[in-house]
């Protein structure tokens, strides 16, 4: 089974590597960018059945620091899948 796990910082949160981002766009001449929040997608391959309090046992306990950031899982249509 194929698990997307997309981990973005909780809104408030000091993002200093998307500040760094907007700035380069704007100096680059890209107007109209208002805001640039960096995350991270972590495609992982799971065995089938393997449930969602599994999935996010993982994020809680090593793939996210919930403290600043949150999660989502989405299970990826074998199709879609990277190879």
């Amino acid at each position: 089974m194929n698990v997307r796990i997309t981990v973005r910082l909780k809104p408030g949160v000091l993002d200093p590597q998307g500040r760094a981002v907007h700035h380069s766009l704007d100096g680059l001449g890209f107007d109209g960018v208002e805001d640039v929040r960096i995350g991270r997608i972590i495609d992982m391959q799971v065995a089938d059945g393997t449930g969602e309090d599994t999935l996010r046992k993982m994020c809680e306990q090593l793939l996210a620091n919930t403290v600043i950031e949150d999660y989502a899982i989405e299970i990826v249509d074998t199709a879609k899948a990277p190879a």
